[in-house]
């Protein structure tokens, strides 16, 4: 892992880059949007106005992930003007926690009030089917690595930030209006964060479930602990993309990953979208 930054590196850093970012694009947008592995085509429910490579922006990391295209998207959503991330970036690419939620704090300095995220994630919760959407209601996130470690930067937010409710129970309701709304099947559950990149042992997929999780990701709950400390609100859902407690001659790979979540797109962006002509 890299080393950790002093709180004044990181600030001079996120400041750079949403001066550079407010000078290619001075707009206001007040939503954020993370799109996970596999669902970059949100993007095509986004009327953009400027579509910048994250290569050109200063300090910010490059995704090597496939199934993240790696731009940095402003424009409008059902007339809502939103910041969207077309890829994100993970601990397991050898990014420090501060990398992996760069963005994020880059985006609160451009005016982003409440973030929207999006993951594929295995299920655990044998009522769950692969491509499932899964409307997150909290995490455990003790298999990761917590993005607050080091000196608290004050102007970010407090010390020991609460995360009694990481996943604002506002967004849930509405999104669950807007799935009824559209005839679509929601399951609502807890997501278990772990850094990868191999997906887990069937021992560890079991464990998982006793403890608590309906389901497991690699990315988000860096995202959404930094997003918290900040005072955002955050909704988060995920696409149930393979089956961690599944038949023993199953195996998962990436591919398959990526082809679940691409089926399952179209239901998670018109949640996304509707949700979004709720805010």
């Amino acid at each position: 892992m890299p080393p950790m930054q002093t709180s004044r590196e990181i600030m001079a850093k996120v400041s750079e880059s949403a001066a550079y970012l407010a000078g290619r694009f001075p707009a206001d947008p007040s939503i954020g949007i993370i799109l996970g592995s596999g669902l970059g085509n949100f993007k095509s429910r986004i009327s953009i106005d400027l579509e910048i490579p994250y290569s050109e922006i200063p300090h910010f990391p490059v995704s090597t992930v496939e199934g993240h295209s790696g731009r940095l998207l402003f424009g409008t959503v059902s007339g809502r003007p939103v910041l969207a991330m077309a890829g994100r970036f993970h601990f397991y690419e050898g990014y420090g926690p501060d990398d992996v939620v760069f963005p994020v704090r880059v985006m609160k300095r451009l005016g982003v009030q409440t973030l929207l995220l999006s993951n594929a994630a295995g299920g655990t919760n044998p009522d769950f089917s692969v491509g499932d959407v899964m409307v997150i209601t909290d995490h455990i996130g003790l298999a990761t690595v917590n993005p607050l470690l080091g000196r608290n930067i004050e102007e970010l937010g407090p010390r020991f930030p609460d995360m009694s409710e990481p996943y604002c129970r506002e967004l849930v309701a509405k999104a669950e209006e807007a799935a009824a709304e559209h005839g679509l099947q929601i399951r609502k559950g807890v997501y278990f964060g772990v850094t990868g990149p191999s997906f887990e042992t069937r021992a560890e997929y079991r464990m998982i479930r006793i403890l608590g999780g309906d389901a497991v990701g690699m990315s988000t709950v860096q995202e959404v602990v930094a997003a918290v400390h900040m005072g955002m609100k955050v909704f988060a859902v995920s696409i149930i993309t393979d089956m961690g407690i599944r038949e023993e001659e199953n195996r998962i790979t990436h591919e398959e990953v990526l082809e679940a979540a691409a089926q399952a797109e179209p239901r998670l962006s018109l949640l996304l979208t509707s949700l979004i002509e709720k805010l």
